[in-house]
């Protein structure tokens, strides 16, 4: 009887380890057969057609608007994606397009003892999101208040006991932190070192205008990238007020022209620099005083958010969201004889990443138990402006939404064995991209440059602001097949593209690491399709509590 019980045990066994096998086989077979169908040549093309000049630099409110949500939708169409909005894919964003520009292109300022003219776009710019056709600001005072910053956790307020009505403050770009270790979170910058919370404090406090002072490191971009973003019209979300809540005008300064304005006013700029970035900071008046008048238009119109859907098999009302943002900067002053900004990598390659994705998902055998969202967004360039919007009005509820994967730009000189997080130990999904990159033996990794706060410049972060976990992934820099001379070679060529009319198709790119990127991206959203968790901020993030009571909203 042992022995027949024996040998039925081992045949039991011996059957399920076939089985076991059988289905080893058939996981490995799906998984193969998912990440083979994002492909070197889908990318090319997509990419390619997308930054082409026929889609006029992608820029809302322009043809290439039209022509560009048309093409993504057909897209999502062909890949068997259902409509992402009720029976359509598109989510009309209403936005406001406002030309803002000085009545006089040179901007004078006077000091006790003299005056300076700046020129606007080599020394200055300045714009308004007020709308009004006339605004004049016949004499303001200067007031340089260090970052112009408030943040009582931090125990900073650069506006302590200061009145700034009637008066433009001036700011430092960054946060303390870049500059102290032990202030804020020491090199990785915060959101009040964003240039968009600047202009929103200084409106709080009452300012009639505020001008940063652009510093290339600081900023982690230099003034070409300022100045291309300045030289047309701005886009902005429609509000109920006209835009009266914001500061009269809004702007940037060159490092030379502050410097200048400072020795206007006979302020030391070196040591009241140095004295901005130390605690207990207080305000300085530069002794300087200008008068801005703007001239403006604007039309109020809608551009779209354009959505795919894959229906869960299980929980179809549980919401994994890949996004990319669509929009690029149009048609602008020409440069060497080109004035069409592609934006090729930017982001011409993260919506190729959506179509990418979407196709492994056809491709598995499995199909996911939550449903998958797509969503090429609008108006990132304008100031994350699409998803703001989407957030603001979700078509699904964002506490049944398990996390946003954001593709925000590709790396094109080649593969990589390390993967990058921006803004690294924010949330449990970095978690999850680690199981994914193990798979693959990729290494996953924050990004170098901290202080730049890249966590907080791109359409994810919007999502994080509702206290939905988001992640935004770049490729590393350990090359596994450039080294040496080749390597340099081929950073070089691909220097200086951001914002710039150089962002176009090169079909010399390695696409190869884009690929190995989207494919890491495919395992983490089918990862998380596939689960019941939801992904949690960690206790050191700032978005910690934000988290938890959005989860507590499906209890």
């Amino acid at each position: 009887m042992k022995k027949i019980i024996l040998s039925a045990a081992i045949a039991l066994v011996a059957f399920t380890a076939c089985q076991n096998n059988s289905n080893t086989d058939q996981e490995n077979e799906t998984d193969s057969l998912a990440y083979d169908a994002i492909t070197e040549e889908g990318f090319a093309n997509y990419i390619e057609t997308l930054s082409s000049d026929a889609f006029m630099g992608r820029k809302p409110f322009t043809k290439g608007d039209t022509l560009t949500v048309n093409y993504i939708k057909n897209e999502f169409e062909n890949l068997g994606l259902k409509p992402g909005n009720g029976e359509s894919y598109f989510q009309e964003v209403p936005l406001v397009e406002i030309t803002s520009t000085p009545v006089e292109s040179t901007l004078s300022f006077q000091g006790k003892e003299g005056s300076i003219d700046a020129e606007f776009l080599d020394d200055y710019v300045v714009g308004s999101r007020q709308l009004q056709e006339e605004l004049d600001f016949p004499s303001t005072e200067l007031v340089f208040v260090g970052f112009g910053i408030v943040a009582p956790e931090y125990d900073w307020n650069d506006y302590e006991g200061l009145d700034v009505t009637g008066k433009t403050v001036v700011a430092l770009v960054s946060d303390p932190g870049k500059y102290d270790k032990d202030l804020f979170k020491a090199d990785t910058m915060t959101y009040y070192g964003r240039w968009k919370y600047k202009y929103e404090e200084a409106a709080r406090q009452g300012a009639t205008g505020v001008l940063l002072i652009h510093e290339t490191e600081a900023a982690s971009y230099g003034w070409d990238v300022v100045r291309n973003g300045w030289s047309g019209p701005q886009l902005d979300m429609v509000t109920s007020d006209k835009g009266s809540s914001y500061a009269g005008f809004e702007g940037w300064v060159t490092n030379d022209l502050a410097k200048s304005l400072f020795e206007l006013g006979d302020v030391d700029f070196e040591a009241t620099i140095k004295e901005a970035k130390k605690p207990g900071f207080k305000a300085v008046p530069l002794n300087v005083k200008t008068s801005i008048k703007l001239q403006g238009s604007f039309r109020e119109s809608t551009s779209n958010n354009v959505l795919g859907l894959i229906e869960g098999e299980s929980r179809p009302d549980e919401y994994v969201i890949y996004t990319a943002h669509w929009d690029h900067l149009g048609i602008g002053t020409p440069i060497e004889g080109d004035s069409i900004f592609n934006g090729a990598i930017d982001n011409a390659a993260g919506v190729s990443a959506l179509f990418e994705i979407a196709k492994a998902f056809n491709a598995s055998t499995k199909k996911p138990e939550r449903s998958v969202l797509f969503i090429a967004l609008t108006a990132e360039e304008e100031g994350l402006l699409g998803s703001l919007y989407y957030t603001n009005n979700p078509i699904y509820p964002l506490e049944n939404t398990v996390a946003n994967i954001n593709m925000d730009a590709f790396n094109p000189i080649g593969a990589t064995k390390d993967v990058t997080v921006m803004g690294i130990g924010q949330t449990e999904l970095e978690d999850y991209l680690v199981q994914s990159a193990d798979k693959f033996d990729r290494e996953v990794r924050g990004d170098k440059n901290i202080s730049a706060g890249l966590f907080y410049r791109s359409d994810h972060f919007n999502f994080v602001k509702k206290g939905v976990p988001g992640l935004f992934m770049g490729s590393g820099s350990d090359y596994l097949h450039l080294k040496g001379d080749e390597l340099k070679a081929k950073k070089e060529a691909f220097e200086n593209r951001y914002h710039n009319v150089t962002d176009e198709f090169d079909e010399h790119w390695s696409l190869d690491g884009i690929v190995l990127d989207t494919q890491l991206f495919f395992d983490l959203g089918f990862t998380l399709s596939n689960e019941r968790t939801f992904p949690e901020f960690k206790e050191g993030s700032e978005f910690f509590e934000l988290g938890k009571q959005r989860l507590n909203k499906r209890k």
